[in-house]
C-alpha cells in the first residue's frame, strides 16, 4: 500500500517532511514520480491534472488539502465511485477565523475612512460604537463557518449565520432558508461569504442581495470566486450601497493584471491566502482518515457530489 501526493499547488517538501514525522513507515509517493500505479490505494490532491486519478485501480480514497472540492468535482474524469474527503483541520478554521475577525474589526473601526482622511491631512472623527451595537452576518455555517461565527462572537459582535438547512449554534441567531436569508441580510452591517460552491450558491452576492443589505454594507468574500457577481459588486459600491469590500477569491485566478478590482479604491484584495491548511494539523487529519479507511471504518467528511460538498 502506498499514498500518492499530487499537487499542483502546496509544496510536496513541506507535506512529505511531516508525514515522516509522524508516520516514517508510510510509504509516500510525490506526484508524478508514483511507480506502480496499481500499489497506490490513498491520494492527497490539491489541483490534481485533469483525469490523473482515473490511472490508480486500487484507489480507496482521494483526501482533499483543501476545505473546498469544487475543482475535483469539475473533473469529467473524476472517480466518483471512490469516497472523496474534504480536508477538516483545526488550522483552516484558525486561520480563516483571523482573517475575518480582522477585516470585520477594520470596518467597524472605520479604518478604510481614516487612511483616506490621513492622504488628505482630514482630521474628522467618525461614529465610535462597540462591537455589541454591530452585526455581522456570516453565510455558511459548515465547520469554518461556525468556528468563524464563534471568534465573532467572543470579539464582541452581534453575529447572525446563514445555512441552507437549518443549525444551531450557542450564542448565535442561525437562520436558515429564504426567510431566514432575507432576515439575516436586513441586518447585517458586515456581510461574510463562506458558503460552498454548488449550482445554488453560484452568483449568489449579487444586486439582489446587495440591495437587501443595510445601505453603506461591508462585504467579506473568502468563499468562492464564483459566488461573486463582479459586474454587480462594482455597481454597488459606485452608489454607495456597498461602502467597501474585502475580496480574496476571484472568478479568475490569478486576478488579471488588467482587473478593475485592483485600483478600484473600496476594494481590499488578498491573493486567495484567507485560510491555508497547516501541515502539522493537516498530516494529523490525513492520518486518522488514511486509518479509517485502511481498516474500514466508516469516514468523516465525505463529500456528496450530488450536493458539491
Amino acid at each position: 500500500m502506498a499514498i500518492v501526493f499530487i499537487s499542483r499547488s502546496d509544496r510536496a517538501e513541506d507535506w512529505l517532511e511531516g508525514f515522516r514525522a509522524a508516520a516514517p513507515d508510510e510509504e509516500i509517493r510525490i506526484w508524478p514520480d508514483v511507480g506502480d500505479a496499481e500499489e497506490v490505494d490513498i491520494a492527497v490532491v490539491a489541483k490534481p491534472p485533469p483525469g490523473e486519478l482515473k490511472r490508480y485501480p486500487n484507489l480507496k480514497a482521494v483526501l482533499s488539502l483543501w476545505a473546498g472540492v469544487d475543482g475535483l468535482l469539475a473533473d469529467p474524469d473524476f472517480p466518483t465511485e471512490i469516497p472523496l474527503v474534504r480536508m477538516d483541520e483545526p488550522g483552516l478554521s484558525e486561520g480563516m477565523g483571523e482573517y475575518v475577525l480582522y477585516n470585520a474589526l477594520k470596518y467597524h473601526l472605520r479604518d478604510h475612512l481614516y487612511r483616506a482622511q490621513q492622504q488628505s491631512g482630514d482630521w474628522t472623527p467618525q461614529e465610535r460604537l462597540v462591537a455589541r451595537h454591530r452585526t455581522v452576518g456570516v453565510l455558511g455555517l459548515g465547520v469554518i463557518g461556525r468556528y468563524v461565527c464563534e471568534t465573532l462572537a467572543a470579539a464582541g459582535f452581534n453575529v447572525a449565520g446563514w445555512s441552507r438547512s437549518s443549525k444551531s449554534l450557542p450564542g448565535i441567531a442561525c437562520l436558515h432558508g429564504p426567510s431566514g436569508l432575507q432576515t439575516l441580510l436586513a441586518q447585517s452591517e458586515i456581510l461574510v461569504g463562506l458558503l460552498p460552491m454548488t449550482e445554488e450558491t453560484e452568483g449568489i452576492l449579487n444586486r439582489s442581495l446587495f440591495d437587501r443589505l443595510p445601505r453603506g454594507a461591508f462585504l467579506i468574500n473568502a468563499g468562492r470566486g464564483p459566488h461573486l457577481n463582479e459586474p454587480d459588486l462594482l455597481a454597488a459600491l459606485d452608489t454607495g450601497q456597498i461602502a467597501h469590500a474585502t475580496l480574496d477569491v476571484f472568478e479568475t485566478e490569478p486576478l488579471p493584471a488588467e482587473h478593475p478590482f485592483w485600483t478600484h479604491p473600496h476594494i481590499d484584495v488578498t491573493p486567495h491566502i484567507a485560510s491555508i491548511t497547516q501541515v502539522d494539523t493537516g498530516v494529523a487529519a490525513l492520518l486518522r482518515t488514511i486509518g479509517k479507511v485502511r481498516r474500514g471504518e466508516p469516514l468523516d467528511n465525505v463529500v456528496d457530489p450530488a450536493r458539491g460538498y
